[in-house]
């Protein structure tokens, strides 16, 4: 009586808190919990294909190479010819003369140990190398590229706000994202896609802007624009920079990025912090450059290009340019997160809409309804008064199921629902083994009590190695698996193990009480 007792208030507990866990799905304010989360097949959202542009990876990391090269070549006091990069990812230098030769070589072994030299020709007296990066190097930049766009993206939805997103790494440079409940799709894709490069650079203000924009553009200087909207008309106006293109800053340094509202003119801007490194570079660059034109550029889109008045300490600045609160945000959720390590572009978009994630929910339920009244119904006529009690046990089986998704904060889906309906099958499917066990134990002129303990003694290792294979391929499906087979996987998983409670434990609790506490001397079976 006293093992009975125990057995019963664990029983209890268990119910009490799978249905404490349900309650904020039924209504949401008699218990502040999160409800069960709704995959995106079933409360609508986005679905996103994309692709990381890994080859610009490589394209930018040659060129900050070369970059880093020239002003070696600058304070080694070594003059080439010249030193370009050649095909996006290979560079040329050009030398003349033994010493600048033999000073560059020394520098290429000391300081770019890493690059392969692809060849070295000599016409006249000018030697020209080309260099590149080893196979092996290319390939691990592509892999970080990818690695790091996948952390940069996962940063940004988690600050935007979307419950329960997929975001998983498929093959060598795509990553499959899921929002559900997302209603600004566009919003999402901008946010998603925004390459986000913070770069300062000073504008060319000794060559003509008007002769830049009919081709001649001066060496080491480019064209930039910078892209408004006017807010009466909602027309785009577009104004040319003629930029230098050294970057002197980057947005590597930042540590914070925050909306302000400007008091004097009501509007929006994004306030921005350096770190300590990051801070001593910019008050350097504002102090040597005072009273030039400081471009603040993102994504090759310039936003202001302000005179510096004063050199600029204490690591922080502004970037205006007429904001919205909802795009000042998401610029500096953009900024916040890290710049994307290269372009990340979509190959696929699909948008479900709630009306049909809606309709999807009905018929799952429609369909569990049904097959569970013809489960219920089949028990009470084959099994009489012990097929009540397994009715009992897969009404509770399924309170489980869903306390489970709600206290786990799983996701469930429309495979997911799939899963509850095949487990309300299996959870039966226990009970009948058991329940034969005891009809063959009665057959031979056992008491009902004798019948009951050898039926579950017999059929417990029977239940427990179907049920564990069971959950081996569900926690496969969950780890290997995609968005729809991973709810189908967790609804399964969790289907097993409440199917294994309600049949080994809380039916026997059942049984046990008539046959002990109320001495029940025939089995209705």
């Amino acid at each position: 009586m006293k093992n009975l007792s125990w057995r019963a208030a664990a029983v209890i507990a268990v119910i009490v808190i799978a249905v404490i866990y349900i309650l904020p799905t039924i209504k949401p304010s008699l218990w502040p919990h999160k409800k069960i989360n709704l995959g995106l097949d079933l409360q609508g959202g986005m679905h996103l294909a994309l692709e990381v542009d890994t080859e610009k990876a490589v394209e930018s990391t040659i060129e900050r190479i070369s970059q880093e090269m020239r002003d070696l070549l600058k304070k080694e006091h070594i003059r080439p010819v010249g030193l370009n990069r050649i095909d996006k990812n290979r560079i040329s230098v050009e030398l003349r003369g033994q010493k600048n030769i033999d000073e560059f070589e020394k520098l290429l072994d000391k300081e770019f140990e890493n690059l392969r030299i692809l060849s070295r020709s000599t016409q006249g007296e000018i030697l020209t190398i080309m260099l590149d990066l080893p196979d092996k190097e290319t390939s691990q930049i592509k892999k970080m590229a990818t690695e790091q766009a996948l952390e940069t993206i996962r940063n940004r939805i988690d600050q935007f706000g979307v419950s329960e997103p997929d975001i998983r790494r498929q093959g060598d440079k795509r990553i499959l994202v899921q929002l559900p409940g997302i209603k600004d799709t566009k919003r999402a894709k901008d946010l998603i896609g925004r390459t986000a490069l913070l770069e300062f650079k000073l504008l060319d203000e000794t060559h003509d802007l008007n002769a830049a924009l009919q081709g001649n553009v001066p060496p080491g200087s480019e064209v930039l624009y910078g892209i408004k909207e006017d807010p009466e008309t909602r027309r785009i106006i577009k104004t040319p920079y003629l930029i230098k293109k050294r970057t002197l800053l980057t947005g590597a340094h930042l540590t914070d990025a925050k909306v302000q509202i400007d008091s004097q003119y009501n509007e929006a801007y994004v306030s921005i912090n350096f770190d300590k490194k990051g801070g001593r570079d910019f008050a350097r660059i504002t102090g040597a450059n005072v009273e030039k034109r400081l471009a603040i550029v993102l994504d090759d889109k310039v936003y202001s290009a302000p005179v510096i008045q004063e050199k600029i300490t204490g690591g922080q600045a502004r970037i205006t340019g007429r904001f919205t609160t909802e795009e000042a945000r998401d610029l500096a959720i953009a900024l916040r997160a890290g710049a994307l390590p290269a372009p990340v572009n979509i190959l696929e978009e699909r948008t479900v809409g709630p009306s049909l994630g809606t309709d999807s929910i009905r018929k799952g339920i429609i369909s569990m309804c049904v097959g569970g009244f013809l489960v219920i119904l089949f028990m009470i006529v084959y099994y009489r008064g012990s097929g009540l009690i397994a009715d009992f046990a897969l009404i509770l089986n399924i309170i489980l199921i869903a306390g489970g998704l709600a206290g786990f904060q799983a996701t469930l889906t429309l495979p997911g629902i799939a899963g509850i309906i095949l487990t309300i099958g299996m959870a039966v499917d226990a009970n009948v083994l058991i329940f034969e066990r005891i009809r063959e134990e009665i057959n031979i002129g056992k008491t009902p009590r004798a019948a009951v303990d050898a039926g579950y003694d017999r059929a417990t290792l029977t239940i427990l190695d179907a049920n564990v294979t069971t959950l081996i391929a569900a926690l496969v499906l969950f780890q290997f698996g995609t968005g729809p087979v991973k709810g189908f996987a967790v609804t399964l998983s969790l289907g097993v193990l409440s199917s294994l409670f309600t049949a080994l434990i809380m039916s026997r609790l059942i049984f046990d009480y008539f046959l002990v506490k109320l001495k029940v001397k025939t089995l209705s079976i």
